[in-house]
Protein backbone atom coordinates (compact mmCIF):
# COMPACT_ATOMS: atom_id res chain seq x y z
CA UNK A 1 0.00 0.00 0.00
CA UNK A 2 1.13 3.66 -0.34
CA UNK A 3 3.13 4.60 2.32
CA UNK A 4 1.73 7.70 2.38
CA UNK A 5 -1.88 6.91 3.39
CA UNK A 6 -2.57 6.76 7.28
CA UNK A 7 -3.10 3.51 8.69
CA UNK A 8 -6.95 4.37 9.14
CA UNK A 9 -7.35 5.18 5.75
CA UNK A 10 -5.17 2.46 4.17
CA UNK A 11 -8.03 -0.24 3.47
CA UNK A 12 -10.53 2.28 1.82
CA UNK A 13 -7.66 3.78 -0.46
CA UNK A 14 -6.77 0.69 -1.67
CA UNK A 15 -10.37 -0.64 -2.48
CA UNK A 16 -10.87 2.65 -4.02
CA UNK A 17 -7.55 2.76 -5.94
CA UNK A 18 -8.21 -1.07 -6.91
CA UNK A 19 -4.93 -2.17 -5.25
CA UNK A 20 -6.41 -5.55 -5.05
CA UNK A 21 -3.29 -7.47 -3.79
CA UNK A 22 -3.67 -5.57 -1.00
CA UNK A 23 -6.80 -7.18 0.13
CA UNK A 24 -5.82 -9.55 2.71
CA UNK A 25 -4.06 -7.25 4.73
CA UNK A 26 -6.87 -4.36 4.87
CA UNK A 27 -9.45 -7.20 5.51
CA UNK A 28 -6.74 -9.20 8.02
CA UNK A 29 -5.43 -6.04 9.91
CA UNK A 30 -8.89 -4.51 10.33
CA UNK A 31 -10.79 -4.43 13.47
CA UNK A 32 -13.66 -6.89 13.26
CA UNK A 33 -16.95 -4.76 12.58
CA UNK A 34 -14.82 -2.92 9.44
CA UNK A 35 -14.04 -6.38 7.93
CA UNK A 36 -17.47 -6.99 6.55
CA UNK A 37 -17.45 -3.52 4.60
CA UNK A 38 -14.22 -3.81 3.37
CA UNK A 39 -14.74 -7.35 2.04
CA UNK A 40 -18.00 -6.29 0.04
CA UNK A 41 -16.58 -3.87 -0.95
CA UNK A 42 -13.63 -5.71 -2.92
CA UNK A 43 -13.66 -6.29 -6.48
CA UNK A 44 -14.49 -10.21 -7.17
CA UNK A 45 -12.56 -13.06 -7.99
CA UNK A 46 -13.48 -15.74 -9.84
CA UNK A 47 -14.92 -17.49 -7.22
CA UNK A 48 -17.74 -16.89 -5.02
CA UNK A 49 -17.19 -17.54 -0.99
CA UNK A 50 -18.35 -20.51 -0.60
CA UNK A 51 -16.28 -22.19 -3.23
CA UNK A 52 -12.95 -21.21 -1.86
CA UNK A 53 -10.52 -23.63 -0.35
CA UNK A 54 -11.11 -23.55 3.50
CA UNK A 55 -7.82 -23.37 4.72
CA UNK A 56 -8.82 -23.77 8.26
CA UNK A 57 -10.09 -27.54 7.08
CA UNK A 58 -7.05 -27.74 4.69
CA UNK A 59 -4.32 -27.00 7.43
CA UNK A 60 -3.21 -28.58 10.56
CA UNK A 61 -2.62 -25.68 13.41
CA UNK A 62 0.59 -23.59 13.12
CA UNK A 63 3.61 -25.65 15.43
CA UNK A 64 3.09 -24.79 19.12
CA UNK A 65 5.96 -23.44 20.61
CA UNK A 66 8.51 -26.49 22.47
CA UNK A 67 7.97 -28.84 19.32
CA UNK A 68 10.42 -30.23 16.83
CA UNK A 69 8.00 -28.57 14.26
CA UNK A 70 8.64 -25.11 15.64
CA UNK A 71 12.42 -26.04 16.68
CA UNK A 72 12.17 -26.29 12.57
CA UNK A 73 10.91 -22.79 12.19
CA UNK A 74 13.53 -21.62 14.79
CA UNK A 75 16.26 -22.86 12.64
CA UNK A 76 14.92 -21.52 9.36
CA UNK A 77 14.76 -18.28 10.53
CA UNK A 78 18.38 -18.35 11.42
CA UNK A 79 19.32 -19.56 8.32
CA UNK A 80 17.76 -17.14 6.46
CA UNK A 81 18.59 -13.84 8.10
CA UNK A 82 20.31 -11.41 5.85
CA UNK A 83 22.45 -8.33 7.36
CA UNK A 84 19.87 -5.14 6.21
CA UNK A 85 20.57 -3.97 3.05
CA UNK A 86 22.33 -6.55 1.77
CA UNK A 87 21.01 -7.48 -1.79
CA UNK A 88 18.68 -9.76 -0.96
CA UNK A 89 17.31 -7.97 2.35
CA UNK A 90 16.38 -5.34 -0.24
CA UNK A 91 14.89 -7.61 -2.53
CA UNK A 92 13.08 -9.53 0.05
CA UNK A 93 11.83 -5.68 0.70
CA UNK A 94 10.59 -5.52 -2.87
CA UNK A 95 9.15 -8.43 -3.24
CA UNK A 96 6.93 -7.52 -0.17
CA UNK A 97 5.21 -5.09 -2.64
CA UNK A 98 1.90 -6.70 -4.07
CA UNK A 99 0.80 -3.72 -5.93
CA UNK A 100 0.06 -5.41 -9.41
CA UNK A 101 2.60 -3.90 -11.53
CA UNK A 102 5.52 -4.47 -8.96
CA UNK A 103 4.55 -8.14 -8.40
CA UNK A 104 4.78 -8.57 -12.09
CA UNK A 105 7.25 -7.47 -12.52
CA UNK A 106 9.16 -9.96 -10.07
CA UNK A 107 8.05 -12.76 -12.33
CA UNK A 108 9.03 -10.97 -15.69
CA UNK A 109 13.04 -12.49 -15.83
CA UNK A 110 11.68 -15.83 -15.36
CA UNK A 111 8.53 -15.93 -17.47
CA UNK A 112 11.00 -14.09 -20.39
CA UNK A 113 8.52 -11.53 -21.11
CA UNK A 114 7.22 -8.06 -19.19
CA UNK A 115 3.41 -7.97 -18.46
CA UNK A 116 1.56 -4.55 -18.19
CA UNK A 117 -2.37 -3.08 -18.27
CA UNK A 118 -2.05 -2.07 -21.72
CA UNK A 119 -0.93 -4.84 -23.43
CA UNK A 120 -1.50 -7.81 -21.61
CA UNK A 121 -4.92 -6.99 -20.45
CA UNK A 122 -6.26 -10.30 -19.97
CA UNK A 123 -2.91 -11.28 -18.25
CA UNK A 124 -3.51 -8.13 -15.65
CA UNK A 125 -7.23 -9.32 -14.92
CA UNK A 126 -6.44 -12.99 -14.50
CA UNK A 127 -3.64 -12.05 -12.34
CA UNK A 128 -6.18 -9.65 -9.91
CA UNK A 129 -8.84 -11.96 -9.59
CA UNK A 130 -7.26 -14.62 -9.16
CA UNK A 131 -5.23 -13.18 -6.50
CA UNK A 132 -8.62 -11.86 -4.83
CA UNK A 133 -9.34 -15.77 -4.64
CA UNK A 134 -6.03 -17.06 -3.27
CA UNK A 135 -5.67 -14.45 -0.95
CA UNK A 136 -9.14 -15.16 0.66
CA UNK A 137 -8.28 -18.55 0.97
CA UNK A 138 -5.95 -17.64 3.52
CA UNK A 139 -8.42 -15.91 5.67
CA UNK A 140 -10.15 -18.54 7.92
CA UNK A 141 -6.76 -20.12 8.85
CA UNK A 142 -4.79 -16.58 9.26
CA UNK A 143 -8.03 -15.33 11.34
CA UNK A 144 -8.43 -18.40 13.13
CA UNK A 145 -5.05 -18.86 14.65
CA UNK A 146 -3.66 -15.14 14.36
CA UNK A 147 0.01 -16.72 15.19
CA UNK A 148 3.06 -14.15 16.02
CA UNK A 149 5.27 -12.85 13.77
CA UNK A 150 9.03 -14.51 13.90
CA UNK A 151 9.92 -9.92 14.49
CA UNK A 152 7.68 -9.77 17.16
CA UNK A 153 8.71 -12.98 19.24
CA UNK A 154 12.23 -12.04 19.04
CA UNK A 155 12.20 -8.37 19.06
CA UNK A 156 14.24 -7.74 16.06
CA UNK A 157 13.61 -6.13 13.01
CA UNK A 158 11.74 -6.52 9.29
CA UNK A 159 12.77 -5.62 6.05
CA UNK A 160 9.30 -3.41 6.11
CA UNK A 161 9.83 -1.57 9.03
CA UNK A 162 6.52 0.76 7.68
CA UNK A 163 4.14 -2.13 8.15
CA UNK A 164 5.74 -3.65 11.21
CA UNK A 165 2.68 -2.16 13.56
CA UNK A 166 0.13 -3.52 11.25
CA UNK A 167 1.52 -6.91 10.84
CA UNK A 168 2.05 -7.51 14.63
CA UNK A 169 -1.15 -8.21 14.61
CA UNK A 170 -1.85 -10.03 12.12
CA UNK A 171 -1.90 -13.35 11.70
CA UNK A 172 0.89 -14.83 10.42
CA UNK A 173 -0.25 -18.35 9.26
CA UNK A 174 -0.95 -18.97 6.65
CA UNK A 175 1.56 -16.82 4.48
CA UNK A 176 -0.28 -14.29 2.18
CA UNK A 177 2.36 -13.16 0.13
CA UNK A 178 3.85 -16.83 -0.08
CA UNK A 179 0.32 -18.00 -1.57
CA UNK A 180 -0.07 -15.38 -3.82
CA UNK A 181 3.74 -15.88 -5.09
CA UNK A 182 3.00 -19.66 -5.62
CA UNK A 183 -0.18 -19.31 -6.62
CA UNK A 184 1.15 -16.85 -9.58
CA UNK A 185 3.90 -19.07 -10.56
CA UNK A 186 1.63 -22.12 -11.05
CA UNK A 187 -0.60 -20.41 -13.29
CA UNK A 188 2.04 -18.72 -15.03
CA UNK A 189 4.00 -21.55 -15.72
CA UNK A 190 0.85 -23.12 -17.68
CA UNK A 191 1.02 -19.64 -19.81
CA UNK A 192 4.44 -20.02 -20.73
CA UNK A 193 5.71 -24.20 -20.01
CA UNK A 194 8.71 -23.67 -21.74
CA UNK A 195 9.85 -21.59 -18.78
CA UNK A 196 8.21 -23.47 -15.84
CA UNK A 197 11.15 -24.22 -14.27
CA UNK A 198 12.32 -20.75 -13.59
CA UNK A 199 9.19 -19.46 -12.88
CA UNK A 200 8.45 -22.01 -10.10
CA UNK A 201 11.69 -21.24 -8.60
CA UNK A 202 10.84 -17.66 -8.58
CA UNK A 203 7.55 -18.76 -6.86
CA UNK A 204 10.03 -20.63 -4.37
CA UNK A 205 12.11 -17.78 -3.94
CA UNK A 206 9.03 -15.32 -3.63
CA UNK A 207 8.11 -17.05 -0.53
CA UNK A 208 11.42 -17.20 0.52
CA UNK A 209 11.61 -13.71 1.11
CA UNK A 210 9.31 -13.86 3.80
CA UNK A 211 11.55 -15.89 5.88
CA UNK A 212 14.40 -12.94 5.10
CA UNK A 213 12.22 -10.06 5.69
CA UNK A 214 11.89 -11.98 8.93
CA UNK A 215 7.46 -11.30 8.84
CA UNK A 216 7.01 -15.44 8.76
CA UNK A 217 7.92 -18.86 10.18
CA UNK A 218 9.31 -21.32 7.44
CA UNK A 219 5.42 -23.23 8.29
CA UNK A 220 3.93 -20.27 7.50
CA UNK A 221 5.64 -20.23 4.05
CA UNK A 222 4.73 -23.94 3.46
CA UNK A 223 0.91 -23.36 4.42
CA UNK A 224 0.52 -20.70 1.54
CA UNK A 225 1.70 -22.86 -0.87
CA UNK A 226 -0.48 -25.21 -0.02
CA UNK A 227 -3.58 -23.22 0.16
CA UNK A 228 -2.03 -21.47 -3.31
CA UNK A 229 -2.23 -24.93 -4.79
CA UNK A 230 -5.80 -26.10 -3.48
CA UNK A 231 -7.10 -22.66 -5.10
CA UNK A 232 -5.60 -22.80 -8.60
CA UNK A 233 -6.76 -26.08 -8.44
CA UNK A 234 -10.41 -24.82 -8.00
CA UNK A 235 -9.96 -21.95 -10.25
CA UNK A 236 -9.49 -24.98 -13.22
CA UNK A 237 -13.53 -25.94 -12.78
CA UNK A 238 -14.02 -22.10 -13.71
CA UNK A 239 -14.77 -21.50 -17.28
CA UNK A 240 -14.31 -17.90 -16.55
CA UNK A 241 -10.89 -18.61 -15.48
CA UNK A 242 -10.49 -21.61 -17.76
CA UNK A 243 -11.40 -18.67 -20.91
CA UNK A 244 -9.24 -15.84 -19.74
CA UNK A 245 -5.86 -18.53 -19.21
CA UNK A 246 -6.40 -19.66 -23.01
CA UNK A 247 -6.57 -15.58 -23.56
CA UNK A 248 -3.55 -14.80 -21.80
CA UNK A 249 -1.18 -17.82 -23.54
CA UNK A 250 -2.42 -15.84 -26.98
CA UNK A 251 -1.55 -12.55 -25.70
CA UNK A 252 2.00 -13.11 -24.24
CA UNK A 253 3.13 -12.62 -28.09
CA UNK A 254 2.65 -8.88 -28.16
CA UNK A 255 5.00 -8.62 -24.55
CA UNK A 256 8.18 -7.15 -24.74
CA UNK A 257 11.42 -9.16 -22.75
CA UNK A 258 12.44 -7.75 -19.56
CA UNK A 259 15.65 -5.63 -19.57
CA UNK A 260 18.81 -7.87 -19.06
CA UNK A 261 20.25 -5.71 -17.13
CA UNK A 262 16.83 -5.85 -14.44
CA UNK A 263 17.53 -9.95 -14.65
CA UNK A 264 21.04 -9.93 -13.51
CA UNK A 265 20.86 -7.45 -10.55
CA UNK A 266 17.62 -10.39 -9.51
CA UNK A 267 19.93 -12.94 -9.83
CA UNK A 268 22.52 -11.96 -8.11
CA UNK A 269 20.31 -10.54 -4.87
CA UNK A 270 18.29 -14.16 -5.43
CA UNK A 271 21.81 -16.01 -5.14
CA UNK A 272 22.88 -13.91 -1.82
Amino acid sequence: MPEKLSRSTRPTACVMAALIISVSTAVFAAPADEKAQIKRAMPQGYLPAAQLPDSLALLPPPPPAGSAAFARDEEVSRAMARAPDSPRWRQAASDADLHPPVILSHFSCAAGFTADAKTTPTLDRLFVKAVVDIGLSTYRAKDKYQRVRPFVVHGNASCTPGDEKMLSTDGSYPSGHSAIGWGWALILAEIVPEHADAILQRGRDFGQSRLVCNVHWASDVDAGRVIASATVARLHADPAFEADLAAAKAEIARARPPAASVCTSEASALAD
